[in-house]
């Protein structure tokens, strides 16, 4: 019963995870502008995210424009892009195949032991799916904390973390952690020994009544 509860609860944290991953890589606060320096301008504030760029007013209008090539992206903003589509396609596929293997299902038949080895396999498939969300959001991450600080940046160019960064680093956590529990929650199959202990009461086969 609980390697169950540990199913569930690994296949809930993964599913929220996989929700934040795809709200994360829709939004476009993935960084926002960053007032520092003397001339602050705080009427218009510029977010960009993976897929387009956004100019929030101080009236609450808000204009976004998608991004019109690819090719005009730089290599790293296409890379996170790929990463992320990648990891929530295999975070998807890992919560079809743990829904699959888990005990309370009633797929892929009866046999406790094969559903754990597929719930096992989901888990492996998650955590696969997280750890390419998390380089994503790591290598975003990276690339904004240096230009920040690079010195030839311009003051009015530089950029901090938005919202949407969060949220995809705390759903990649997440799927992380639910695929950790899947992984972990195949039992060992217990080994049978064919000759009883010493001591033990005979089988009533073995016995044998005399009249």
């Amino acid at each position: 019963m609980a390697n169950s509860g540990i199913q569930l609860l690994g296949f809930s944290l993964s599913l929220i995870g996989v929700v934040g991953l795809i709200v994360g890589t829709i939004l476009p606060q993935w960084k926002m502008s960053a007032y520092v320096g003397d001339n602050i301008i705080t009427a218009v504030a510029m977010y960009q995210g993976l897929w387009m760029s956004c100019a929030f007013q101080s009236t609450g209008q808000m204009q976004c424009k998608v991004y019109d090539s690819i090719l005009q992206l730089d290599n790293a903003l296409q890379a996170t892009r790929a990463l992320m589509i990648v990891g929530i396609i295999v975070s998807v596929a890992g919560l079809g195949v743990a829904c699959t293997g888990m005990k309370c299902t009633n797929c892929g038949g009866d046999d406790k032991v094969r559903k754990s080895r597929i719930a096992m396999t989901g888990g492996i498939v998650l955590l696969v799916g997280a750890l390419c969300a998390i380089v994503a959001c790591s290598w975003f991450a990276h690339n904004v904390i240096r230009a920040f600080y690079n010195p030839f940046t311009p003051v009015n160019s530089k950029f901090e973390f938005g919202a949407a960064i969060f949220i995809a680093w705390a759903g990649s956590f997440l799927d992380l952690l639910g695929g950790a529990m899947l992984a972990a929650s195949c039992p060992r199959s217990k080994q049978v020994s064919k000759y009883p202990p010493k001591g033990s009461a005979r089988s009533p086969s073995s016995t044998k009544e005399y009249v």
